[in-house]
């Protein structure tokens, strides 16, 4: 299954070069398996069937990747509204849509993603993004609401400066090609409430929410709770999200697997009862399945949620049919399903974070864990939990430099003292949630999860205030990302075989790392002159060899806060 997977994802990659008519793959899918057994007619008296059969197996996982890839690039369908277009940035267009999903607002305009229904009265489909100005907003739409409105389409705009996060490609891998923007007088409301799976699980969240604000909750603490229970971060300050980067337990903050493992662990304690009645194993395994999914569901879907979900759910129903289970499989498993469901998972970094955690744990925890056996149990514990964060922060460190060029040196003390914790600060959530829906959660049980929160943000702040353990501004490209790979995957077989032809290779890898740093070392002196875009201001750059001299009409102080610089700078 792992070599599938392989080849799956090679197969999305290709799609990304290659459009192809769909059925034109389906004709090559059908001839190719013509040529298989044509070929295994006349030749079987040379190759053997299970080599031709793993050839052609090969040859059309990579076609269903591309496959997968193109019946996903919703552009390419015939309804969806880039096939209605006339002048798309001119024009406007009189549009019929409901709202999919809040996003995080921006300084001027309240964000969602919206689809959409009709174009100028032509059935259409499609997602956009949605902006609101603020200062014109009185009610804010909810999930589910749908509205008419006359709009023009606009691009999303390209980054405006060297090494800008690139939103617009960022929107396209969610297959979001344009963006509207409108004042709230410019919505008129068709129909309260759109029935669809994310609508409801939008009044579920909201239903929470207004109950969790009855309570002392501060605003901080309410936006830590979304976060952490309920895979909602719009309400999370930049600060905060800053802390727990710095701190090195932003992952606590994305439900991953984590979370979803100690809610098994937790659903598996209170459903043991079942296992004494008839068929009562396979009611467990059911329930547990139905209750872990609607978590997902609730939580928005996102990539992380759902391959922890997937992963969680094989691992349950392999363990009910008493069958034993190959982690990497399992992987390999849920990886092909999800990709299969969504190509674009394999670009989404929260994917790429959670399964390479996922396989450093399994690959280099055990290795780690030989190097000491305290006898104490207490000992043992922390020693664990210290050798699965070292193996996750070893795997997932070089993406971590690419995506977002900090490293937190305090990592292992934060999850040291914070996962011993998770469990049962998610436990307790989960009940003030379930009691919240219900309007029955007792003022004594919300401050004491208030005092949890509170505490969990000032052991998070205090972290975060050692500036000296934090390293930030690293360049780090993905040819840096690609060497570290595979200099780790080296020192890992080198540990299991310990041969001379894997030193050659440790020691040759290392000499091409260093020639590519020395590139990049004499790439870095070169004259440039650069204008970067800040609106009604100048802000210029010159470059000579390795130092920038900047221009503005902006005070000093204030222009090398902005952040244009920074990512300049690590670029």
């Amino acid at each position: 299954m792992i070599k599938l997977t392989i080849y799956l994802i090679i197969g999305i990659w290709l799609g990304q070069f290659f459009h192809i008519n769909q059925d034109d793959l389906v004709l090559l899918s059908v001839g190719l398996l013509l040529l298989f057994i044509g070929l295994n007619f006349l030749l079987k008296n040379v190759f053997h069937l299970h080599n031709l059969l793993g050839v052609y197996l090969c040859v059309a996982t990579v076609i269903i990747g591309l496959l997968s890839f193109s019946l996903h690039e919703q552009k390419y369908h015939k309804l969806h509204y880039l096939n209605s277009f006339v002048s798309p940035t001119n024009t406007s267009y009189d549009v019929t849509f409901s709202i999919r999903e809040e996003l995080k607002p921006s300084r001027f305009h309240d964000k969602y993603v919206i689809s959409i229904h009709s174009f100028n009265g032509k059935r259409v489909k499609g997602l956009c993004l949605l902006n609101i100005s603020k200062d014109s907003l009185q009610n804010h739409p909810k999930v589910g609401q749908r509205y008419f409105s006359a709009v023009k389409f606009q691009k999303i705009n390209a980054p405006l400066n060297p090494y800008q996060f690139d939103y617009a490609s960022y929107m396209e891998r969610q297959y979001i090609y344009h963006q509207l923007t409108v004042a709230s007088d410019q919505l008129y409301l068709i129909e309260n409430q759109v029935r669809s799976v994310f609508s409801y699980a939008a009044q579920l969240r909201e239903r929470i929410q207004t109950h969790l604000k009855k309570h002392q909750f501060s605003s901080e603490e309410l936006a830590i709770i979304n976060a952490l229970l309920l895979g909602q971060r719009q309400e999370l300050s930049q600060e905060e999200y800053e802390r727990y980067a710095q701190a090195g337990a932003i992952h606590i903050l994305a439900i991953s697997g984590l979370h979803v493992g100690l809610i098994l662990l937790i659903l598996q304690y209170i459903l043991k009862p079942l296992e004494f009645i008839t068929y009562g194993n396979t009611l467990k395994v059911a329930i547990i399945l139905i209750l872990i999914w609607s978590y997902a569901i609730i939580a928005g879907l996102s990539a992380s949620v759902v391959r922890a979900v997937t992963m969680f759910s094989l691992f349950a129903i392999a363990m009910q049919m008493k069958r034993p289970t190959n982690v990497y499989n399992t992987l390999a498993i849920s990886a092909f399903l999800l990709l299969l469901f969504n190509p674009n998972y394999l670009y989404d970094v929260g994917f790429q974070l959670s399964y390479v955690a996922v396989l450093s744990i399994v690959t280099l925890e055990p290795m780690l864990r030989k190097i000491w056996h305290p006898k104490l149990k207490i000992i043992n514990f922390y020693w664990r939990i210290f050798t699965v964060t070292l193996a996750a922060q070893i795997g997932v460190l070089p993406l971590s430099l690419f995506y977002f060029h900090q490293f937190p040196g305090l990592f292992f003390l934060s999850n040291l003292v914070i996962i011993p914790c998770l469990g049962s600060i998610l436990g307790i959530g989960l009940l003030v949630l379930t009691l919240s829906f219900f309007n029955s959660l007792p003022e004594w049980l919300a401050m004491l999860y208030s005092y949890i929160i509170e505490l969990l943000n000032t052991f998070v702040a205090w972290i975060s205030e050692q500036e000296a353990f934090v390293f930030q501004n690293i360049s780090f490209d993905l040819s840096q990302v690609l060497f570290s790979y595979v200099m780790i995957s080296l020192f890992i077989l080198l540990i299991s075989k310990k041969t001379a032809v894997i030193i050659r290779l440790i020691l040759l890898s290392i000499i091409f790392y260093q020639c590519y740093l020395l590139f990049i070392s004499c790439n870095k002196y070169h004259n440039a002159f650069i204008v970067f875009h800040k609106s009604r201001y100048s802000v210029i750059g010159i470059k000579e060899k390795n130092n920038l001299e900047i221009h503005s009409n902006l005070q000093d102080s204030i222009v090398f806060e902005q952040s244009l610089l920074e990512t300049y700078k690590v670029g």
